[in-house]
């Protein structure tokens, strides 16, 4: 990597200071660095910020970054979900403004998750009434990340009450400068504050902000969630799999690895993590032909729960010593205790389990409800 690229991932990696800035300046100019030189996303042509990688070319990329702990962003909304969203289903001014959103220029939130419908976008309440060219929204979101320093929210709206759940749903952009928003930071138990609530009263956004057809917001949310995923599982499958390594490494520190209970479910972790890899190359086959990926929305579970395997082992294999998270008296700086906490949160974030599980029987496998 050079000097350059291990003080980047350094850090990149640093623990976290609940007083940082959620956007730091470096991360601003490494976004734009790779954008300009055709890194960002490198199976799209120049001018959004890749070079014409083929899709084998761009998962080689992907795998490596993720092996050597390498970020491309630290907001993932405007590359992932926002800029192939707008690619996908955006009118010409709307497709006008991915570059920006992949290059990191224009920051945006992600306008989903409210207090009665996290993980079932469904059963989202938010109102958007159309009057004359404009519409007026109200309603509330919650958990939005990085809504504090957002310019843009890519926001779903019912715009149609009388519709079945999955219908009558619309995408709005909405700029966060609007008056009649109002963000109310969430501060986390470690001082950081990464989420935040939104109210929108009487908010007025342009007709001309409609992403996609009226009502057919749910064909947006399905397309911009395939997206996160078809890259994402790269990440949280090298997670996984470092997180075991690293298992291994402080099991036989320990002198753990003769008892066989421990080779046996520090196997069974390893086994898991190579078949999710394998399951993600075969969801990634079918996605880079065009076709749908459901591997992908099951490696969101999968990972998300193995994670918490992993780290649950390495409390217990730690014992007393797993809740000491003093830098100079605890394992490796109190490293398996907060990665532990964390994991717990990952089968919450960007979809809980439970509703993983639903969408996968019923829209996967094709199970009947109830």
């Amino acid at each position: 990597m050079g000097p350059g690229g291990e003080a980047f991932r350094d850090g990149a990696l640093a623990p976290g200071d609940a007083d940082a800035p959620l956007i730091p300046d470096w991360a601003r100019r490494w976004q734009a660095t790779l954008f300009d030189h055709g890194w960002m996303i490198p199976g799209y042509p120049p001018e959004l910020g890749g070079r014409h990688a083929t899709p084998a070319q761009t998962l080689v990329y992907q795998e490596e970054l993720a092996r050597r702990g390498v970020l491309r962003s630290v907001h993932f909304p405007g590359y992932a979900i926002v800029a192939p969203s707008l690619l996908e289903f955006g009118d010409e001014a709307q497709r006008a403004m991915a570059p920006a959103a992949i290059r990191g220029d224009v920051v945006w939130c992600i306008g989903m998750s409210e207090p009665d419908a996290g993980s079932d976008l469904a059963a989202l309440r938010t109102r958007a009434v159309l009057d004359g060219d404009t519409f007026v929204v109200n309603g509330q979101k919650v958990w939005t990340s990085y809504a504090m320093v957002a310019e843009r929210c890519f926001c779903y709206v019912r715009t149609d009450p009388g519709a079945q759940r999955h219908r009558g749903i619309s995408v709005l952009i909405i700029d966060m400068d609007s008056a009649g928003i109002e963000v109310r930071p969430l501060r986390q138990l470690s001082g950081a504050a990464e989420f935040a609530e939104v109210f929108f009263t009487d908010v007025a956004v342009p007709a001309a902000n409609l992403v996609g057809q009226l009502d057919e917001g749910w064909r947006v949310t399905m397309g911009s969630l395939a997206h996160e995923r078809g890259g994402l599982w790269v990440q949280s499958v090298a997670n996984v799999e470092a997180a075991v390594a690293e298992l291994v490494t402080m099991a036989r520190r320990r002198d753990l690895v003769d008892d066989a209970g421990v080779r046996r479910r520090l196997g069974e972790l390893y086994g898991q993590a190579a078949s999710l890899r394998a399951l993600g190359y075969k969801g990634f086959a079918g996605f880079a032909q065009g076709s749908s990926a459901p591997e992908h929305s099951y490696l969101k579970l999968a990972t998300s729960e193995l994670g918490q395997a992993v780290y649950e082992l390495g409390m217990e294999l730690l014992g007393p010593d797993g809740v000491v998270v003093d830098p100079e008296a605890g394992e490796e700086g109190g490293r398996w205790a907060r990665g532990f906490v964390t994991s717990l949160a990952s089968t919450i974030a960007g979809g809980t389990s439970e509703v993983q599980r639903n969408i996968i029987a019923e829209r996967v496998l094709g199970l009947p409800r109830g």
